[in-house]
């Protein structure tokens, strides 16, 4: 027997369809000040910016192919994209890593002054616009891997912006090159401790794991604690996409009544852990002696 529950989801059109004119914008406004002030640091940053922009429009896609009806090919539709598009929003995240961490090397190298005033104030736009669009994402990072790649994107944007308007004043003050790296190496700590989390919790996905706001035991405990159950077997909790989970069991009852049994067990695991897609097979007592429950 099998329960269905569309829980409505947030739209994101609107912050995706922002998000990525505002930073396409900005790009172009980086590249022509890049070329004027023949600032190097400007057009790179650019072209960081760009890989970005690909990761929001990587996820906003994962999230238009989630919303396709399923077919008699694709029984469950393309859900499962979103968790292929977070984990390669992952890897675009690790490689701006690479990116900032071989330019920071270079900068340790051969040390050249941030390009100017004109650069600081170009940079400062870009902290706000990509502080402005990880905002828009900041309440879905939570429960989405998608909407959390997004945030990352634009909040490592907004991270290595600030960090060249920092450093470009401490230069200022100091006169130090070497602050503009070690910025670098800081941003890098902090988009990897953000990032980690995302690529793991999506190769977990990936692989069909029980997502992290699932507790297993606790689910398995909740239906045994249930009087009319006698046993729990063949318990199997994953994820459809990023942001709905699929639990499938055989349960072994004593009951007569299996639609009041089964209302009350979909009641439990949508009430308390957020389980809507429910597949449940329940069999009687009497004709399952020889079940040995797991």
């Amino acid at each position: 027997m099998e329960h269905k529950h569309h829980h409505n989801e947030t739209n994101y059109n609107k912050p995706f369809a922002i998000g990525i004119i505002l930073n396409v914008t900005f790009i172009a406004v980086e590249l022509f000040y890049g070329f004027v002030a023949n600032s190097s640091a400007l057009i790179a940053d650019a072209g960081h910016n760009a890989s970005d922009v690909l990761g929001l429009i990587f996820a906003w896609f994962a999230i238009w192919m989630a919303s396709k009806k399923p077919n008699s090919r694709y029984s469950y539709g393309f859900k499962k994209s979103t968790i292929l598009i977070s984990l390669l929003n992952a890897l675009l995240l690790f490689a701006a890593v690479i990116f900032i961490a071989w330019d920071a090397i270079g900068k340790f190298t051969n040390p050249e002054p941030i390009g100017g005033t004109q650069v600081m104030v170009v940079a400062a736009i870009g902290v706000i616009i990509n502080t402005f669009t990880a905002l828009l994402f900041i309440r879905g990072q939570k429960d989405d891997l998608n909407i959390k790649g997004a945030f990352l994107h634009m909040a490592a944007d907004a991270g290595v912006s600030l960090g060249v308007v920092i450093a470009g004043l401490l230069i200022k003050i100091t006169g130090a090159l070497w602050f503009d790296p070690i910025m670098s190496f800081i941003i890098i700590l902090v988009i990897l401790w953000g990032t980690w989390s995302l690529f793991i919790e999506s190769i977990n996905l990936a692989l069909d794991g029980v997502p992290r706001n699932v507790d297993y035991n606790k689910v398995k405990q909740s239906i045994l604690e249930i009087e009319q159950v006698i046993s729990i077997h063949d318990l199997h909790i994953w994820a459809l996409s990023t942001n709905e989970n699929v639990l499938s069991a055989h349960i072994v009852s004593n009951q007569t009544n299996n639609e009041l049994l089964l209302n009350k067990i979909k009641t439990i695991l949508s009430d308390n852990y957020n389980l809507h897609h429910v597949t449940i097979q329940i069999e009687n007592e009497e004709t399952n002696m020889t079940c040995n429950p797991c």
